[in-house]
C-alpha cells in the first residue's frame, strides 16, 4: 500500500528511491550499468525527462557517473573518509608521517600537480594571516589523486618572513610536510580552525577534480596558528563531495 506522503512524491524521485535501493542490496555492483532512459519510461510509464530526472538525482548523489555514449554507471570509487581532528595530531605529522596517511590507509594517494612560488598576499589572505598589505607570501598548489582519481587540490600561504629559505618553498617539504618543517623554524603548529562550506563547482575546479555534471565539492579552510597565536598558514581545499565522507570524533 503506498503512503499519501510517498504519492506526493514527484515520479523522478520514487525511480531515483527504487534504484538507489537495488545499489544498496547489491542488485547493481561497483561498475554495473544501470537501466537507461528507455529502459525507465517502459519499466515506469514515464517521460523521458522523467527518467533523465531520476538518474540526474543518483549522479547527483555520487552513487552513479554518466559515461559517454555508454550510459550510467554505479560509482565503483570507494569514497575517501577524512579524519578531520586525528590527522591534525602533532604525533601524525611530528613524527615524519603525511597527514593524508590518516585518510587514504593502504590506497595510492599522490600529489600529481604541485606549484610554488612567491607572491603578495590578496586582501583575504592579509585578513586571515593578519599581515600587512602587500606582505609577500609563499603559495603552495598541489592536487591529491587517489586510486587514479583526482579528488582534492589545496592552496596554501604562508608568511614569507616565516617560511624564507626553507624546505617550505620547495616542491618536496620532506617527512612530515609543511607542519613539521614550520615546527623546525619555531612555528610549531598547535592549534587549527576549519570552515566547511558546500557550492558547485567553476568550470576550472569541475575540470581539475573530473567532476560529473551536477557533482558539487566541498571547500575547506583551514588555519594553522603558532603558540604565539600568529596565523602561519591557511590552506584553501577543495574536495570532491563524492569522494569524501567527513568525520569528527571527539569527547564531550
Amino acid at each position: 500500500m503506498t503512503s499519501q506522503g510517498s504519492t506526493r512524491q514527484p515520479k523522478y524521485q520514487r525511480i531515483a528511491d527504487a534504484l538507489r535501493a537495488a545499489i544498496r542490496s547489491g542488485e547493481y555492483g561497483p561498475g554495473d550499468r544501470l537501466p537507461g532512459e528507455n529502459d525507465l519510461m517502459a519499466t515506469y510509464d514515464v517521460a523521458r525527462m522523467t527518467a533523465r530526472q531520476a538518474l540526474g538525482v543518483l549522479q547527483n548523489e555520487g552513487l552513479a557517473e554518466a559515461r559517454k555514449g555508454a550510459g550510467v554507471f554505479v560509482r565503483a570509487f570507494r569514497p575517501l573518509r577524512r579524519h578531520g581532528i586525528q590527522r591534525l595530531a602533532q604525533e601524525q605529522w611530528g613524527s615524519g608521517r603525511s597527514i593524508w596517511s590518516t585518510d587514504s590507509e593502504d590506497r595510492e594517494l599522490i600529489v600529481d600537480q604541485v606549484e610554488v612560488h612567491e607572491e603578495r598576499a590578496s586582501d583575504e589572505i592579509v585578513v586571515a594571516l593578519d599581515v600587512p598589505d602587500g606582505s609577500p607570501v609563499w603559495v603552495r598548489s598541489r592536487r591529491f589523486v587517489l586510486d587514479g582519481k583526482p579528488v582534492l587540490f589545496a592552496t596554501s600561504y604562508l608568511p614569507s618572513d616565516v617560511v624564507a629559505d626553507s624546505a617550505i618553498t620547495q616542491s618536496d617539504t620532506g617527512p612530515g610536510g609543511t607542519y613539521a618543517r614550520l615546527a623546525e623554524l619555531g612555528h610549531k603548529p598547535v592549534h587549527f580552525r576549519e570552515e566547511v562550506r558546500c557550492r558547485m563547482p567553476s568550470t576550472d575546479e569541475a575540470e581539475r577534480l573530473a567532476l560529473s555534471m551536477g557533482t558539487p565539492i566541498i571547500q575547506i579552510v583551514r588555519t594553522a596558528f603558532a603558540e604565539d597565536g600568529r596565523a602561519v598558514e591557511v590552506n584553501e581545499m577543495t574536495l570532491d563531495s563524492a569522494s569524501y565522507v567527513l568525520e569528527y570524533d571527539f569527547d564531550a
